[in-house]
């Protein structure tokens, strides 16, 4: 095996979301990093929980279970499909992938797929995303200097999607080729996704990384040691505003201003040319109480009131690329959104 090649193998070794034949096996995200547990789901209605709760998380991982999710219901109610897909649909708003996998589905489903060419769609979905990450890896780190320092925010690697992962699969293919010289993870507030997660999947593939405090972004990037933000999506819109996971767009702001770079790194499946702009993209609200408590314990006194959006939305202008697996767009808008990816939607 070459260095490279050696390299590439022990900086992706972790993969979340395992089609077991008759059974799903995902790695309960909840528990990380103290514990690594997995859960099996049966049926769709399971699967469908289980992104719900977060047990599965991440715009392209969301999808692959959903798709597999639907092979579960071909197996056991074949009658009930378009109920699976309703319930399925239902379990996360904000990120397009999901849709995108059940049309995906939903259209083999009409051309006569059974359970078995159902689960070789699913296999596809899933196989097309790791490839996808691969690729978009090396697209974007193409763009890094040599040398530089990321931050990236929440966790977008593996633990994402199929395997290697986007936001992070830049960084692995940034630190592979030795361009990368320092990784930062912000901690992600409320469930600590960059402190759990990504710390968790780098320093387990042998990338060494420093966590920050979401608010000490701005100071990080004044330092000197950060040049680029790294970060994942889960709705793209045609004009090329984003969202993903809250704190995002308070990170593009702060990079702007202290002249550091921001790339957005996410499969053409979070691509949705039907939205126009990030005005119509449907936020997700979830329970106050993920704000007002940590770990079971609640931490603010009682009657207090939280708004606990998930995502934001960054504005177009504020990205210098958009990196897929079709390419890469630089300082997006409807005109070059629309030059790489109507043709495909």
């Amino acid at each position: 095996m070459s260095t490279v090649a050696a390299a590439a193998s022990s900086h992706d070794t972790i993969r979340a979301v395992l089609w077991r034949g008759d059974h799903l096996r995902l790695l309960d995200q909840r528990r990380l990093p103290n514990e690594e547990t997995y859960l099996d789901c049966a049926t769709a209605g399971e699967v469908a929980s289980a992104i719900h709760d977060l047990i599965v998380r991440g715009a392209p991982a969301i999808g692959i279970a959903a798709a597999w999710g639907v092979v579960l219901a071909a197996q056991s109610e074949p009658t009930r499909l378009d109920a699976a897909l309703a319930l399925l649909r239902a379990a996360r708003p904000t990120a397009v992938n999901l849709m995108w996998a059940l049309d995906r589905m939903k259209r083999a489903i009409a051309n006569g797929a059974d359970a078995n060419a159902l689960a070789h769609e699913a296999q596809a979905i899933q196989d097309e995303d790791l490839a996808a990450n691969r690729h978009m890896g090396a697209l974007g780190a193409a763009l890094i200097g040599d040398g530089d320092g990321v931050l990236t925010h929440c966790n977008t690697g593996s633990l994402a999607t199929a395997g290697y992962g986007t936001a992070l699969g830049v960084i692995r293919a940034g630190v592979e080729s030795g361009r990368i010289a320092r990784v930062f993870a912000g901690e992600t507030r409320p469930w600590l996704q960059g402190a759990r997660l990504t710390m968790w999947e780098l320093l387990r593939d042998g990338i060494p990384a420093t966590l920050v405090a979401d608010s000490a972004a701005a100071h990080l990037m004044k330092s000197g040691d950060v040049q680029w933000v790294v970060v994942g999506a889960d709705r793209i819109a045609a004009n090329g505003d984003t969202a993903n996971k809250i704190g995002t767009y308070q990170l593009a702001i702060s990079a702007r201003h202290h002249g550091v770079k921001f790339m957005v790194v996410a499969p053409s499946s979070t691509v949705d040319m039907a939205t126009p702009g990030g005005a119509d993209i449907e936020i997700e609200l979830r329970s106050p109480d993920e704000l007002l408590s940590f770990g079971g314990q609640r931490t603010v006194i009682a009657d207090a009131r939280a708004w606990n959006p998930v995502f934001d939305v960054t504005p177009a202008e504020l990205i210098d690329a958009i990196v897929t697996e079709r390419g890469v767009v630089e300082k997006p808008d409807t005109t070059r959104m629309a030059a790489l990816f109507d043709s495909a939607h």
